[in-house]
């Protein structure tokens, strides 16, 4: 394995394989690493909307990933009383071990090495306390690698964080449980990705996803699942599977998939990091992204398109810096202030979390977008992310949405 390379990347999923294809392309020598094999799980929805087909497309992977995937139209979207209204879209599914592994290879087939399984034990530093490298743990054996740059694209898990003096915040956004059924009698009917709110899963949502093979994944979320004390924050009382199964007993669809579907697998959960909070977004010689920084949105859980994004600017940086003969001080503010440009659509999106709060105010955002198809429009704009969805969930929005 080599000992040194211009950029280090830990963590092949969507942030770090957007961000070693886009720097392999560009000439850089990229070291690739991740504690797990190539095409491991990874517990997620699995939807792809429109933010993530637009990265796909910037990295060329667009149509290769469309070809495997199960394409859907429409987001159903499907309140506590019953309502239903589907958002159009550009929209798609494909299993995280899928995807993660298509990603891994495009990144190698673009010059990066890939090495596996390779844990990160901490970073390394020069005298001044810049970055210069990574601990890894190989086997049994311990490893140094120097490079000029370190990318933590380690995921909502901390403890690489942690190792790596970054994290703020050691509890995560929220968390989910995901399982898939295959199904093959549920093709046709379910159609779209769904998303249920209810008293049943309150404070968060629930889902089911049209997956390739016959299959489908169903889940539950949960936001804001921690609550600050003393600084490292605890655990509210929750329990998902008892969530999970709460859905399954309130909305028939579910209860029709689980009856006649097999299980494929064993039910996950995972944490989720949100809003681009919770992290240091860099430190001389070091940069995190992708959901390690945060980027996963708060209201819809969505964070495949976002983490190839903000991998992919990271990316930017540095080449941007080369071109330029920017210093380090300077390539790691222009990354920053490409987060901070985000951030406001973050705050967006937890502002609208309220309605997993508060699932009545999805009733009535459902009843009457039923009756505005301008209402319609800003639901689909807000998929398409041209619309902001805080505005829907807002007293003003409230306001206009019976004026519309």
């Amino acid at each position: 394995m080599p000992d040194r390379c211009d950029v280090l990347i830990v963590g092949a999923g969507p942030a770090g394989n957007a961000c070693a294809r886009v720097l392999a392309q560009a000439g850089l020598d990229v070291l690739l690493v991740d504690q797990q094999p190539q095409g491991r799980d990874k517990i997620c929805g699995d939807g792809l909307i429109p933010d993530a087909h637009a990265a796909l497309k910037r990295l060329g992977l667009l149509d290769q990933v469309m070809s495997q995937s199960q394409h859907v139209t429409h987001v159903g979207c499907i309140g506590p009383r019953g309502g239903r209204i589907d958002v159009p879209g550009s929209l798609a599914v494909l299993p995280r071990r899928q995807l993660d592994n298509l990603m891994c290879q495009a990144a190698q087939d673009a010059g990066a090495k890939f090495l596996a399984p390779a844990r990160f034990e901490k970073p390394l530093e020069d005298g001044q306390g810049r970055v210069n490298g990574a601990l890894l743990k190989v086997g049994d054996a311990l490893v140094e690698v120097q490079a000029q740059w370190l990318i933590l694209a380690t995921g909502a898990v901390p403890k690489a964080l942690q190792a790596a003096g970054m994290c703020e915040r050691h509890t995560p956004s929220g968390v989910a449980l995901r399982g898939y059924v295959r199904a093959p009698e549920m093709v046709g009917k379910i159609k779209a990705l769904e998303i249920v709110w209810g008293e049943a899963v309150r404070p968060g949502y629930a889902w089911i996803f049209p997956a390739p093979d016959n299959c489908f994944n169903i889940g539950v979320g949960v936001t804001d699942s921690h609550s600050a004390v003393g600084g490292k924050g605890s655990k509210k009382e929750l329990n998902l599977r008892n969530i999970l199964d709460a859905f399954v007993a309130s909305y028939a669809p579910a209860a029709e998939l689980m009856r006649v579907g097999e299980v494929v697998g064993d039910f996950k959960g995972a944490p989720l990091r949100c809003s681009l909070n919770g992290a240091r977004w860099s430190r001389p010689g070091l940069m995190v992204t992708g959901e390690a920084a945060g980027s996963t949105y708060s209201f819809t859980g969505e964070g495949i398109g976002k983490a190839m994004e903000t991998g992919m600017l990271v990316a930017d940086a540095i080449l941007a810096g080369r071109a330029k003969s920017q210093t380090e001080g300077e390539v790691r503010q222009a990354y920053e202030l490409s987060l901070k440009a985000l951030k406001p659509k973050f705050d967006l999106y937890h502002r609208a979390n309220r309605v997993n709060a508060f699932p009545l105010l999805a009733d009535i955002l459902i009843w009457r977008a039923q009756r505005s198809p301008r209402l319609l429009q800003r639901m689909s704009g807000v998929l398409n992310e041209t619309s902001n969805p805080g505005n829907l969930v807002s007293l003003k929005g409230f306001s206009r949405l019976f004026l519309e």
